[in-house]
């Protein structure tokens, strides 16, 4: 029996070394293995793949405990994810959707060849796959649902000829993160293979919860597949996958990083946190006091966070069936794909251990797709791969602000009072009712009251039908040189509906329609309202590269192309389009609900090259994308988000990536990006907490950002890895590797506010391990983020703090700081 030995190789997929004689050298070399992908739907050495591209092996995953999409960041350069308060973020060279639900991923991800657009699911976790690529860069053609700043492939593993399993167990100590890895496969019958895999994860996290008196985020994940694959005859076979998964998470790792004194005279220079936590209305508390747990004294950068806690629960599920079918040297592929998700979540989303309001939400999800390939033989002067892709996909979102406590209407009603009944509807509307202490007060005093127990249920659906064609199509021109043509074309149709009603959270019935409206357009920026739309079309987007191998050891290559993203509906807008206009008694709030289609152009030169007679490769990308009618999300200052189409933005850089055999037993991996963004159009940008506004429009403030970077632009990013590999005795093997992950500063913050950006740093993570090759068995230390560096991947105004009170102040999402597990693995053939 030969134990498999797992590879600890950069996020270029699995990396050996084999002692061989080349003839470039007089004594035995290093030679590096062959890394095979299918970035082009054809499994090609990456070597020859004409796309920035990186892959990151099954065996690296597991072995650095990358269990969902976020970890892989660390190990590709341009790629950027976060969580944050109410969304997912996902960015590659600068470019991304931002939060709402009703966005597509510009980032598209495919899982077995499967759209996996929702940013929900990138969340979820992930296990026993063969390996993960990364494209960089518009992939319209051969990953043609909105992939317009590049796509994540995931490949699950297939299963193996021969009985095989693998268990395997990790444990940290400062999270008290246990995870266990199940995996099952061989053969079944002579002509049936089956691949089982479980993995179950729980951890306690790394933020102390002060007000609940825990640490967060708890998570508890649990995930089972199962693949099955028939060869059904010499021409015919078929994988059919079924999955289902489970992810839940109490707590956030949200803590309020800043908080400074108020400038609004109503509440004498007190920070948020302090009028939060004790505070007088009036002379003498006339007009009420507020309350809180002190915890919300805890306003600073600590891994402490108050809160009154707030959960995610989802639920996925997925089948796909693969069946390829050979006429000849033609292959016939056929992937039909049925997945979809449940989500209920609660926010605490003042971020603060004050009940001053929550967020409740849920999300339904199902899609439906089909594909059909042709790919015909290689070696012909002409080469081809066509198809067809139809999908069709349901969403339903439910969210609400919810005020539940009587700290947010009392701290309004002060406000009101001491200003005029400026919060609510003044005396100049004629709005005659009991103010405080029962007084007959023209509408001063009452805007609090207006929003004891209410909520803001907030209801959208979408549906969409999306069909295309696409043929990618390659000239041998000679031995030497190749020229291929990509063309893709897609209609869509997709409807969209949004209601937003004011209720009393306690009986579920409608509020009346009065004064309650005012009070929540002057203070939440929201409004009624009930909107319905529908649209459809078409758009081409063509690609050509050209190829031309300048020796045995060089491949250059140069793409242009057009790519599309489609437009939809908003789902997290507060309000609807001018809507403050219909309401002459409160102030001019402007919503969004329908936003167009984005462009992008896209330019790129680049070379794989071979060095040191096969010991090394290095291979490097440059790049320029200009982006039309940009789509982004906006936090609108107070509550909301709006989605527009910004304008235009340019983004260009230079990439690399490698690999070196330094010795028979060292491997060196590295890669490097510069990255450089500007938006050359888009006046409507968020003004950040205190920015000098540009303009405003029926008194909406905006602030111009032409000229400016986008969040989590980095001028640099990379990593470098060292593994060294040595036998200690006949069976049993060392290996100690070393990962060191870098960037240049950059800003969390959408709306980049210069206090939010986050200093360069570097991240050394460990991995050191025994394995004894014979018995089947490895044993190993992880630690992560060794120097224990304190980073902040998102970060936003804390709401309601200076909109409505005047104080300034930030949340942020903290990043784990160091840990320290052990990790245990035994494998059977």
């Amino acid at each position: 029996m030969t134990l498999k030995r797992p590879d600890f190789g950069f996020h270029r997929s699995a990396i050996a070394t084999a002692i061989v004689l080349c003839s470039s050298y007089s004594v035995a070399a290093p030679v590096l293995e062959e890394v095979i992908v299918t970035a082009t739907i054809r499994a090609e050495s990456l070597q020859d793949v004409p796309v920035s591209v990186n892959a990151v092996s099954g065996e690296k995953m597991m072995e650095a405990g990358i269990g969902k999409v976020e970890d892989l960041q660390a190990y590709v350069p341009n790629l950027t994810m976060s969580e944050t308060g109410i969304g997912t973020n996902i960015y590659i060279r600068g470019i991304g959707s931002g939060i709402n639900p009703g966005f597509e991923q510009s980032v598209g991800m495919y899982f077995d060849g499967v759209s996996y657009g929702r940013a929900q699911l990138s969340r979820a976790p992930f296990l026993d796959l063969a390996r993960v690529e990364v494209l960089r860069g518009p992939q319209n053609i051969l990953f043609g649902k909105n992939s317009i700043a590049g796509a994540l492939s995931l490949i699950s593993a297939r299963p193996s000829q021969e009985f095989e399993g693998m268990v395997s167990g990790t444990y940290e100590v400062e999270t008290n993160e246990r995870v266990l890895d199940l995996v099952l496969s061989g053969a079944m019958t002579d002509t049936i293979g089956g691949r089982l895999a479980i993995r179950k994860r729980q951890t306690d996290g790394y933020m102390e919860n002060l007000t609940l008196n825990r640490d967060e985020p708890e998570r508890d994940e649990q995930t089972i597949r199962a693949i099955f694959e028939w060869d059904a005859s010499a021409n015919l076979t078929a994988a059919l996958k079924l999955e289902v998964g489970q992810f839940d998470v109490n707590g956030r790792q949200i803590e309020i990083i800043n908080d400074n004194p108020s400038t609004d005279s109503t509440f004498n220079g007190e920070t948020y946190a302090g009028i939060l936590e004790s505070y007088e209305v009036g002379p003498g508390g006339l007009l009420g006091t507020v309350s809180s747990d002190p915890s919300v004294l805890n306003n600073r950068q600590d891994y402490k966070r108050s809160s009154n806690g707030d959960f995610s629960y989802n639920d996925t599920h997925n089948v796909t069936l693969n069946v390829d079918y050979a006429w000849g040297d033609h292959t016939f592929t056929f992937i039909t794909g049925i997945l979809g998700y449940e989500t209920s979540e609660l926010c605490d989303c003042d971020f603060t251990g004050a009940e001053v309001f929550s967020v409740a939400a849920e999300e339904e999800y199902s899609q439906f797709s089909q594909e059909v390939r042709w790919v015909s033989p290689v070696g012909e002067d002409f080469e081809f791969i066509a198809g067809a892709f139809y999908q069709q996909s349901s969403l339903d979102f439910f969210d609400s602000i919810r005020v539940g406590s009587d700290i947010l209407p009392t701290l309004l009603n002060g406000a009101d009072v001491l200003e005029g009944g400026a919060r609510g509807e003044t005396p100049l509307d004629g709005d005659i009712i009991g103010g405080p202490l029962g007084l007959p007060v023209s509408g001063v005093g009452d805007a609090g009251t207006e929003i004891i127990n209410l909520g803001t249920p907030r209801n959208f659906a979408s549906d969409t039908k999306l069909l295309s064609g696409f043929i990618q199509a390659t000239w041998n021109v000679s031995d030497f040189t190749r020229a291929t043509l990509g063309l893709r074309y897609s209609y869509e149709e997709k409807d969209g509906k949004r209601s937003l009603d004011l209720t009393d959270i306690t009986t579920g019935q409608s509020r009346d329609i009065g004064e309650v409206d005012t009070v929540v357009a002057k203070n939440f920026s929201a409004e009624r309202h009930n909107l319905s739309g529908d649209r459809s079309g078409g758009n081409l987007a063509p690609s050509l590269n050209l190829q031309h191998d300048w020796n045995d050891d060089v491949m250059l290559y140069a793409t242009a192309s057009v790519g599309y993203k489609s437009g939809g509906f908003d789902a997290r807008s507060n309000s609807s389009p001018g809507g403050g206009k219909n309401r002459p008694a409160a102030p001019e709030i402007d919503g969004s609900f329908e936003y167009d289609d984005e462009q992008a152009t896209s330019f790129e030169l680049g070379a794989k090259t071979t060095l040191l007679g096969g010991a090394a490769e290095l291979n490097v990308a440059a790049f320029y994308t200009e982006y039309d009618d940009l789509q982004v999300s906006i936090f609108d200052g107070t509550l909301g988000f709006n989605v527009g189409n910004a304008g235009a933005a340019t983004t260009m850089g230079l990439e690399l990536d490698g690999r070196m055999a330094l010795t028979e037993n060292l491997m060196m991996t590295g890669a490097l990006a510069f990255l450089d963004f500007e938006f050359t159009e888009f006046a409507n940008g968020q003004c950040y907490q205190g920015q000098a506004v540009d303009y405003e429009v029926d008194g909406n403030p905006y602030c111009d950002y032409k000229g400016k970077t986008n969040q989590y632009v980095a001028d640099y990013s990379g990593n470098l890895t060292f593994v060294y590999t040595t036998m200690l005795s006949k069976d049993l093997e060392f290996r100690g590797g070393a990962d060191f992950v870098f960037t240049g500063a950059y800003n969390s913050s959408q709306n980049l506010d210069p206090s939010q950006e986050q200093d360069a740093y570097i991240k050394a993570n460990l991995r050191l391990s025994l394995a004894d090759v014979a018995a089947g068995w490895d044993a190993a230390i992880l630690v992560k983020n060794l120097t224990d560096e304190t980073t902040i991947s998102y970060s936003n105004d804390t709401p309601l703090s200076n909109s409505t009170f005047g104080s300034i102040g930030h949340y942020g999402f903290i990043d784990p700081p160091r840990t320290t597990a052990l990790q245990v693995t035994y494998r059977w053939y």
